[in-house]
């Protein structure tokens, strides 16, 4: 295949992605990694050297100390884009990851539930904001990341204390959801995993007490115990105490979640629910682009996504057809 344009992978985390590395190997397809915390494009060229650039940059660069990565991604896809280069997760998809607040934006035009929410962007106007909500609520930064800057609230009187304070961030943009915090029917929420904008596989993440991280890459066991080989994380990762199972969410939320794929640009992804144990109602609050699929996935969910995701990106980057037997 040394004819072929490679596959560039542009990503920042340097553990996330070891399993696709290692797909994209075994099948000797060439690729190029970029790094994304490190890179320059000139916006004069008219072609790049590759196939397919497929982006894998993630919103919580910055708690890695690569926060000039945000931007500088969207400059990138912009230019990519314009030069009418093949994408994965390109621009529109990358600008829903950065922003909570568009995300409940295409959920409303969507017609679809998600969480009783306001957007602000000074802290002075958390507990206004909060009003006509039912405590405890959160207060969310719009970009985020593997739960960072989340925080509850359980009653007026501690978010005005929280403001008084000064310990009120609203994140690298300076804006924030306020948002009803559910309780969690069955303690757990529900991550459904799309490729192509079609249901890929669902799992339940039964969070660690009082923690936002539900990043399903970090899960250390299933719910009956057995210990997850964790190989998209990095080999020396703390244990989270975040169990997980395999979940088959019903028909109608499976097109709910497809629709909202679709809409959002994205090609590989992970859209997040929850049913309030007060109503029994679904609640969609994270559209996730950046998707590093569960831990030990064939443990979990019978097969290895990757495998099926580098299907996707051969058909994407013209090395195969979609009746070869790659999924599209």
């Amino acid at each position: 295949m040394s004819e072929l344009r490679p596959i560039a992978v542009y990503h920042e985390h340097p553990d996330w992605f070891r399993p696709l590395f290692a797909e994209l190997d075994a099948r000797g397809l060439p690729y190029e990694r970029l790094d994304a915390a490190s890179h320059v494009f000139d916006p004069s060229e008219t072609e790049v050297p590759y196939s397919l650039v497929f982006n894998r940059a993630s919103p919580s660069a910055y708690l890695r100390g690569h926060a000039q990565t945000t931007f500088h991604t969207l400059h990138y896809l912009r230019h990519l884009e314009s030069l009418g280069v093949p994408v994965v997760n390109g621009v529109q998809a990358y600008a829903n990851e950065l922003s909570k607040a568009t995300q409940l934006d295409l959920l409303r035009s969507l017609g679809l539930p998600f969480p009783k929410s306001r957007v602000i962007n000074n802290p002075a106007q958390a507990v206004t904001a909060a009003e006509g909500l039912r405590y405890p609520v959160l207060v969310k930064a719009n970009v985020g990341g593997s739960g960072a800057g989340i925080v509850k609230y359980d009653s007026p009187d501690a978010l005005q204390a929280a403001v008084s304070a000064g310990t009120v961030d609203l994140g690298v943009d300076g804006t924030a959801l306020v948002q009803e915090a559910a309780p969690l029917r069955g303690g757990h929420i529900t991550r459904v995993e799309t490729l192509n904008g079609r249901f890929l596989y669902a799992i339940n993440v039964y969070p660690a007490v009082g923690s936002f991280d539900l990043c399903p890459a970090d899960a250390c066991q299933t719910t009956n115990g057995v210990e997850l080989v964790r190989g998209a994380c990095a080999v020396d990762a703390p244990k989270t105490g975040m169990r997980v199972e395999r979940a088959d969410p019903p028909a109608h939320i499976i097109a709910q979640v497809e629709r909202i794929s679709q809409a959002a640009g994205i090609d590989v992804g992970g859209i997040e629910y929850l049913v309030d144990d007060r109503d029994g109602q679904h609640y969609f609050y994270d559209v996730n682009a950046l998707s590093n699929f569960v831990a030990d996935a064939v443990n979990v969910v019978g097969f290895d996504p990757f495998a099926k995701l580098v299907d996707y990106l051969e058909v994407r980057a013209g090395f195969a057809t979609a009746n070869s037997g790659a999924s599209v």
